[in-house]
């Protein structure tokens, strides 16, 4: 029968868990990213306002053509689409950003390249301004809180200092040796 036993124990196998703690920045939720968003457009609005408006006044330029290939259109748009590009690359973040303390990341913890900023700020904007602005509320639904723009460019946006605590578990299988089986009969 203490045969028996002894064989039984070779095969118990001991699992030992051990948890690490790991801190990964908290994503920047759809409301916090909407006002940020709101505060640069009313940062651009502004520029527009105080400096072209004016300049094309004074030439008696056409300030409300419909058409999209308007001079005023196409200069307020490169306007728009140079500031997040430029404010992107040299800070990753703009001033809306700036304001509520988050800032755009790589998913992958690289430095932003020049063309994931290109793509996620010209391409993938574009693409998220479909029809009433509904592709951006996608960033209310997904794990990571990212836009569409995000998901194609592989980047995220953070929070400056607010972090996440994750415990993560690892378990370990270990067999009991023969001997400390031996031991353990009664």
């Amino acid at each position: 029968m203490e045969e028996n036993n002894v064989q039984a124990n070779e095969s118990i196998t001991q699992q030992i868990s051990e948890k690490t703690t790991e801190f990964e920045r908290k994503s920047a939720g759809f409301w916090i990213r909407f006002w940020a968003y709101f505060s640069d457009i009313l940062i651009l609005s502004s520029i527009g306002m105080l400096l072209i408006k004016p300049i094309f006044r004074l030439f008696s330029l056409e300030i409300n053509d419909p058409t999209w290939y308007a001079p005023f259109t196409l200069i307020t748009s490169f306007l728009f689409y140079a500031y997040f590009v430029l404010m992107t690359k040299f800070f990753n973040q703009t001033v809306g950003k700036m304001i509520f303390g988050i800032l755009v990341i790589s998913k992958n913890d690289d430095k932003l390249t020049w063309s994931t900023i290109l793509f996620r700020e010209w391409i993938g904007r574009l693409i998220s301004v479909l029809p009433l602005n509904i592709p951006y509320l996608v960033i209310a639904f997904t794990p990571k809180n990212q836009a569409i723009h995000d998901m194609i460019a592989d980047t995220l946006v953070v929070h400056e200092a607010v972090y996440d605590k994750k415990e993560i578990g690892a378990y370990k299988h270990t067999s009991v040796s023969k001997e400390l089986q031996e031991q353990n009969i009664f």
